[in-house]
């Protein structure tokens, strides 16, 4: 399984961007899905995940700024990150919890990581 992010650049504050994430290979099914990031020196912290159902998650200094949705079909999940501030610079993670093709194994999958800067 991989997980393949996009999106991810400069941006000045109160700029918006767009992350992305698909995840492929063999597949069972993708149950929660969420991004999480880090800065240099910090934890990698949660920022917002989403239940298969669409029940929504998110880390309290993002509320009503970014917003995370998905595309079951696709096995993508997506993060608009709006009014952005320089303390949101961090590289942004995809998570998956997915289960496997043969057995139904499920485990906790993680991208690559895309970086994040806000700055004038």
């Amino acid at each position: 399984v991989q997980l393949v992010e996009s999106g991810g650049g400069l941006v000045q504050p109160g700029g918006s961007l767009r992350l992305s994430c698909v995840a492929s290979g063999s597949i069972l099914s993708v149950n929660a899905m969420g991004w999480y990031r880090q800065a240099p020196g910090n934890q990698r912290d949660l920022v917002a995940t989403i239940t298969r159902g669409g029940t929504t998650e998110y880390a309290s200094s993002v509320k009503g700024r970014f917003t995370i949705s998905r595309d079951s079909a696709k096995n993508t999940v997506n993060l608009q990150m709006n009014s952005l501030k320089p303390e949101d610079t961090a590289v942004y993670y995809c998570n998956g919890d997915i289960s496997i093709y043969p057995l139904n194994v499920r485990s906790s999958y993680w991208g690559q990581g895309t970086q994040v800067t806000v700055s004038s």
